[in-house]
C-alpha cells in the first residue's frame, strides 16, 4: 500500500476530501464556539436531524416525479434555514416552551425524512452518504462551495464579532445597549444551520454534532477568550480530520465515523486531565494554606 503521502496526490478524491476536512474546520470551529458559549447544542442537534426531512422529500422528487433539479442538498440547506428560523423565533416569543418545541421539530424532521424515504425506491447510497457520512463524495463543487462559506462566515464574524459576543453572554444587557437581539439571534442560528449542512457532508447527520461541538469545547478548556477558542478550535478540528483521514485510508474505515471517534476519545482524555489538574490544584491550595495556618 503506498503511503497516504503518496496516495493523496496521486488521488484527486482523496486530495479533495482532506482539503473539505480542512475547510469544514473552519466552521466548525467559530460556529461551533459560539454553539458551545451560547449553550445552544440541543439547537443545533435539532436542526441537524430536521434536515432529514428535506434530504427524503429531495429524493422523492427526484426519484419518483422525475425532478432532476431537486437535489438532497438544495433541500437540506432550505430545511436547516427553516428549522433555525422557527427554533429562533419560538425562543424570542415563548421562552418557556422552548425545549418542547425544539424536540418537536426533531422528531418531525426525522418523521417526515423517513416517510418520504420509504416511499421512494430502491436503496439509495447518496442517502446512506447524508445520514453516517462519506468524506470523499464530496465533489469538487461541494468543495468549492465550503470554501465560499468558510470566507463568508469569517466576512461576518469579523464585522459582527462583538454583538454576537454580547448577545451569547447576556440578551437582556445586549438590548440594554441598543443592539437588535432578535435580527442577530436569528442570523447566528441561520449561520449555524448552513454550517451544519455543509459539516453533514464531511462526517454525516448522526455525527455532525461531534464536529460542530467537541473541538470547541476542547478549546474551552485552553482559554476563556473567545477569539483565542476560535482559533484553537479551528486547529483542534483541523488536527482531528487530518488524523482520521490518515487513519481511516490505513485501517480502510470510513472517515468520517473516524474523525468523530478520534475527537470523542481526545474530548475524554481532556476532560480527565482537567478534572485531575483541578484536583492537584486544590490540593496545592489547601497544603500552602495549611502551612500559613490559614
Amino acid at each position: 500500500m503506498p503511503s497516504f503521502y503518496e496516495a493523496i496526490l496521486s488521488n484527486p478524491l482523496l486530495l479533495t476530501a482532506f482539503l473539505a476536512g480542512l475547510a469544514a474546520s473552519v466552521v466548525s470551529g467559530i460556529i461551533g464556539s459560539y454553539v458551545v458559549v451560547k449553550r445552544i447544542v440541543f439547537i443545533g442537534g435539532s436542526i441537524s436531524h430536521s434536515v432529514l426531512s428535506g434530504i427524503g422529500f429531495c429524493i422523492w422528487l427526484e426519484r419518483t416525479q422525475g425532478v432532476t433539479w431537486a437535489s438532497p442538498l438544495y433541500g437540506a440547506l432550505a430545511t436547516a434555514i427553516l428549522s433555525a428560523l422557527i427554533i429562533g423565533w419560538i425562543h424570542l416569543h415563548y421562552k418557556q416552551r422552548e425545549d418542547s418545541v425544539i424536540a418537536a421539530i426533531w422528531s418531525i424532521g426525522m418523521a417526515v425524512g423517513i416517510l418520504f424515504i420509504s416511499q421512494t425506491p430502491g436503496f439509495n447510497v447518496e442517502l446512506t452518504n447524508f445520514l453516517i457520512g462519506n468524506i470523499s463524495w464530496v465533489s469538487k463543487t461541494d468543495l468549492m462551495i465550503l470554501w465560499i462559506l468558510d470566507i463568508s462566515v469569517i466576512i461576518i464574524i469579523l464585522c459582527l464579532h462583538k454583538r454576537f459576543l454580547a448577545i451569547c453572554f447576556d440578551e437582556d444587557q445586549a438590548r440594554l445597549q441598543g443592539l437588535a437581539v432578535q435580527p442577530l439571534y436569528l442570523l447566528l442560528l441561520v449561520l449555524i444551520a448552513v454550517s451544519i449542512v455543509l459539516l453533514i457532508q464531511v462526517v454525516g447527520i448522526v455525527l455532525v454534532m461531534t464536529m460542530l461541538t467537541i473541538p470547541a469545547a476542547i478549546a474551552n478548556l485552553l482559554t476563556t477568550r473567545l477569539s483565542s477558542m476560535m482559533f484553537f478550535a479551528i486547529l483542534i478540528s483541523a488536527i482531528f480530520c487530518a488524523s482520521g483521514n490518515v487513519t481511516a485510508y490505513y485501517l480502510d474505515w470510513p472517515t468520517g465515523a473516524t474523525i468523530a471517534l478520534i475527537a470523542g476519545l481526545v474530548y475524554v482524555v481532556c476532560m480527565i486531565a482537567a478534572r485531575h489538574k483541578k484536583r492537584a490544584l486544590n490540593f496545592l491550595f489547601k497544603a500552602r494554606c495549611g502551612k500559613r495556618g490559614i
